[in-house]
């Protein structure tokens, strides 16, 4: 299976992917980074791993659905299975949403349905919670709204800032993100309703 990363950051969840395609515990391919920021990280990472890039920059395109459709024909052309969207800063649009349904693959740093949006560690930390952690959804119209996969719980301690919080839940993300593309990629995913079951 042929899977495309998005990244807009320094990508280090694509580092993680790309870590464990190599020593064969994803057994697929990275063919593509999206990435909407040609200064990010994640295209020199892409650059040392061999891996193709498709950089696109929104300026131009009219609307969030014309963009998505320039980035979808790329996808096409390169027969992409998965989309997994690994700190890509773009909301994508319900037409990408619907063209991909069920083959895009998130990571939020928060236990969702709590503290969605682009700031979960800081929004979690401000709260007051004594428990955080990542979560791998599938993507949908809504924003952090897609069933559920995977989750691994992260203690927050009195004594956390919301930079080493964030550095433990990055921590855990690295564990769930390949073991959610894993299972995705073997066919071991049924969603059922807002329900994942995993097939053993």
């Amino acid at each position: 299976m042929n899977i495309a990363v998005f990244a807009s950051g320094s990508g280090t969840n694509f580092q993680a992917l790309i870590d464990r395609v190599k020593d064969g515990y994803i057994p697929a391919r990275i063919a593509l980074l999206v990435s909407d920021n040609k200064d990010a990280y994640a295209v020199e990472r892409a650059q040392k791993a061999g891996i193709e890039t498709f950089i696109l920059s929104p300026k131009g395109f009219k609307s969030r659905e014309a963009y998505d459709k320039e980035i979808i024909k790329k996808l096409k052309s390169k027969e992409v299975g998965l989309v997994a969207l690994a700190g890509f800063m773009r909301l994508i649009s319900g037409h990408f949403a619907k063209e991909y349904k069920n083959k895009i693959l998130n990571i939020h740093p928060a236990l969702l349905p709590a503290f969605k949006g682009t700031h979960g560690v800081r929004d979690a930390i401000r709260y007051g919670v004594k428990v955080t952690g990542p979560t791998v959804h599938f993507v949908d119209e809504e924003l952090d709204h897609g069933p559920i996969v995977l989750q691994d719980a992260v203690s927050v301690s009195e004594d956390d800032t919301e930079e080493s919080l964030r550095n433990k839940v990055h921590r855990k993300e690295y564990e769930v993100y390949p073991k959610a593309v894993k299972l995705f990629v073997e066919g071991k995913l049924k969603i059922e309703g807002r329900r994942v079951r995993i097939i053993e």
